[in-house]
């Protein structure tokens, strides 16, 4: 897809959103299943069913999937298609290119282990290798671009309000 044709695509879902604000508001679900027979949960990906589980480093088996990857997954796919489009809008030509990312964890938070340890990344790092001849300043120009519209590294940047519940089934 070269920038005239991703132009062409975008500009009418802009107009929308401009002249009527609440079209570009989505909810975007995600839903799972409780596995019966072990610790994890089946998560629809809308292709496949993924099954996650404990990491190796809580007494998982190393089987399912851990949660902390597929979220580093998740900001690589966004950060890799974020970047690409935002190469095509400024034609900026990308022979190849990886997108890497890193996460820390210390799993002493979450077994319990130590109450000052965090649960969570206390670091993540995103990488991205291209192989271009565009200029340090269109270089420079992608980065940016690419932080601002990356939807999956805005939303750890910038912490949604969470509103978490249970309910019985019933």
């Amino acid at each position: 897809m070269d920038a005239a044709s991703l132009r062409a695509l975008q500009a009418p879902l802009k107009s929308r959103y401009k002249d009527s604000p609440d079209a570009g508001r989505v909810t975007l679900k995600a839903k799972g299943e409780l596995d019966d027979q072990a610790i994890a949960c089946k998560v629809e990906t809308g292709r496949a069913l993924a099954v996650a589980g404990l990491h190796p480093a809580t007494g998982g088996s190393g089987l399912e999937l851990c949660s902390g990857d597929m979220l580093l997954e998740a900001l690589v796919a966004c950060a890799g298609v974020t970047l690409k489009a935002v190469a095509t809008a400024l034609e900026i030509p990308l022979r190849s290119g990886r997108v890497l990312a890193e996460g820390d964890l210390d799993f002493r938070g979450t077994l319990g282990v130590d109450k000052e340890a965090r649960v969570g990344f206390e670091e993540i790092r995103l990488t991205f290798e291209i192989d271009t001849d565009a200029p340090q300043e269109k270089i420079d120009t992608l980065l940016k671009l690419t932080e601002r519209y990356c939807v999956v590294l805005q939303t750890l940047a910038n912490k949604p309000s969470l509103d978490v519940n249970i309910t019985k089934a019933a």
